[in-house]
């Protein structure tokens, strides 16, 4: 099994092993297609690229992120070469959000030899990594996935474990967010009532732009529980930075469930209560 992580210094080595395939995750909240002209303007040689918005996610289901349909995900990753034996090697911007994502769909349907580049697209640049502008052709596979469901979560679940003591739900959004103090994406302000904030960006140091260390993060989330609880479920405004959280929660020793919909499919029902309460 590959490590959660790799750094640059390690892929400036094994970037060109055939049994090592990147994948180029940028993507910009609100801005269709903006990751793709990133990725044309420059990424690391040999690279493909998948766009969360199309690739990373389906048409239907739970929020503005559903996970996307078994056989479009399996077309995506056989589009691009991926085979068993290779290492998967997925970055981002540096702020752990697509990357993370796609890192936690490959667990999810049985690829477990993925990394994240610790750091992203900055630290390779910091790094003095080449840059390419060549789209790469792949040789076309056959992955086949078998989802892991019992990993996600839906609100009906959540809803009846809210409440017990023994379940630890993360909510991975900023702070104000959680608050309810600001809303501008989904219908209501605030967070699941019995849920505790832990934002997503506090898993990174803000010094090096990497992940803490795993110790660090072991101590974080044993202060909200992480220890005491059975069961730790995870989620955010739609499910991608929820996936960042799980990653970390990995790093300290930890499993944890995703809840697909998040708080874009929760605040749309109405049936459901809210709480701006800080916790």
């Amino acid at each position: 099994m590959a490590p959660i992580l790799v750094s640059a210094d390690w892929l400036l080595e094994h970037v060109s092993d055939p049994v090592v395939r990147v994948v180029d995750c940028r993507w910009v909240l609100g801005e269709a297609g903006e990751g793709r002209r990133k990725y044309e303007a420059g990424h690391i040689p040999g690279a493909a690229h998948l766009d969360v918005d199309t690739q990373l996610s389906g048409s239907k289901g739970p929020g503005r992120h559903p996970l996307p349909g078994r056989r479009n995900f399996q077309n995506a990753l056989s589009d691009i070469g991926i085979e068993r034996d290779m290492q998967v090697v997925v970055y981002d911007e540096g702020k752990g959000m697509p990357a993370a994502r796609l890192w936690w769909l490959l667990n999810y349907y049985g690829h477990e030899n993925v990394s994240v580049l610790d750091g992203g697209w900055n630290a390779w640049l910091a790094k003095g990594g080449p840059v390419s502008t060549e789209a790469p052709e792949f040789r076309k596979t056959e992955f086949v996935g078998r989802p892991r469901r019992k990993w996600v979560v839906d609100k009906d679940a959540v809803d009846s474990l809210r409440d017990h003591a023994v379940i630890l739900l993360i909510d991975a959004r900023a702070a104000e967010r959680f608050r309810g103090e600001v809303e501008s994406i989904d219908p209501r302000p605030g967070h699941i009532p019995g849920a505790v904030n832990f934002p997503y960006a506090q898993t990174f140091d803000p010094a090096t732009g990497l992940f803490r260390k795993p110790e660090d993060l072991k101590l974080e989330f044993e202060k909200l529980g992480a220890k005491e609880a059975e069961q730790i479920i995870c989620y955010c405004g739609s499910g991608v930075t929820a996936c960042t959280e799980i990653l970390a929660l990995k790093l300290a020793g930890y499993e944890a469930h995703l809840y697909e919909g998040s708080w874009s499919d929760w605040s749309q029902d109405t049936n459901l209560s809210a709480s701006t309460a800080s916790k």
